[in-house]
């Protein structure tokens, strides 16, 4: 179970629209103060940072209302920029339950978490692979239709279930549909989901604005 191997409690990073994921990795360029003595701390501990999305015109600018489900992440890169940044990858290793919001004196925020759930996110039951030529039909009339170059050699090669980790963090959807692909039951379904927001995004582009003037 995750929560056997995983911290109860540890700092979260609230952040709209990035999405992290078990088995993916997301880079952060860490510069306010308050975060960056969080991942000193997070560094010197147990190196788990949870990310979560803030909920939108709920709470203040510097503590927004959060999302109850997020991903906490290990870090796996870490580099201090001359200008006194750090510049980290956040590799996923389960989702969360945020059960509490811990009254504390640092900076940045704790919780503490359960990962019952979620034991299935250290041993994913990988995408259907079958299901690739839907995938792609999709991701071509998505990307053609959003106007973005994507490099169709390395989707070629990449293994089925990286690529549907990598496209679910990477598209630039709303932060409510991240979160309905970060809350999908298991990989299949967020390959479900992906491939509905990515033809649900082809449609409207392909509409285009109803009024012209």
């Amino acid at each position: 179970m995750a929560s056997d191997t995983l911290p109860q409690r540890f700092p979260i990073f609230p952040l709209r629209g990035a999405l992290l994921l078990p088995g993916g990795n997301l880079p952060l360029n860490i510069f306010e103060p308050r975060y960056l003595q969080m991942t000193r701390d997070a560094m010197q501990t147990d190196q788990i940072i949870g990310m979560i999305q803030p909920r939108d015109g709920t709470g203040g600018e510097e503590t927004p209302t959060v999302y109850t489900t997020g991903c906490a992440g290990r870090v796996t890169s870490f580099e201090e920029t001359q200008d006194g940044r750090y510049l980290i990858t956040l590799t996923g290793v389960s989702r969360f339950d945020l059960v509490e919001e811990l009254a504390t004196v640092t900076p940045y925020r704790q919780i503490t978490a359960s990962f019952e759930r979620y034991g299935a996110d250290l041993d994913p039951v990988p995408a259907d692979g079958g299901r690739r030529g839907p995938l792609l039909e999709a991701m071509h009339t998505y990307f053609d239709r959003q106007q973005i170059e994507i490099d169709w050699n390395a989707v070629d090669q990449a293994p089925f279930d990286g690529l549907v980790t990598s496209l679910a963090m990477i598209c630039p959807f709303a932060p409510s549909e991240k979160q309905a692909l970060l809350e999908a039951t298991d990989q299949n379904a967020r390959l479900d989901t992906l491939i509905a927001l990515m033809r649900m995004h082809s449609f409207t582009a392909d509409e285009g604005p109803s009024v012209r003037h």
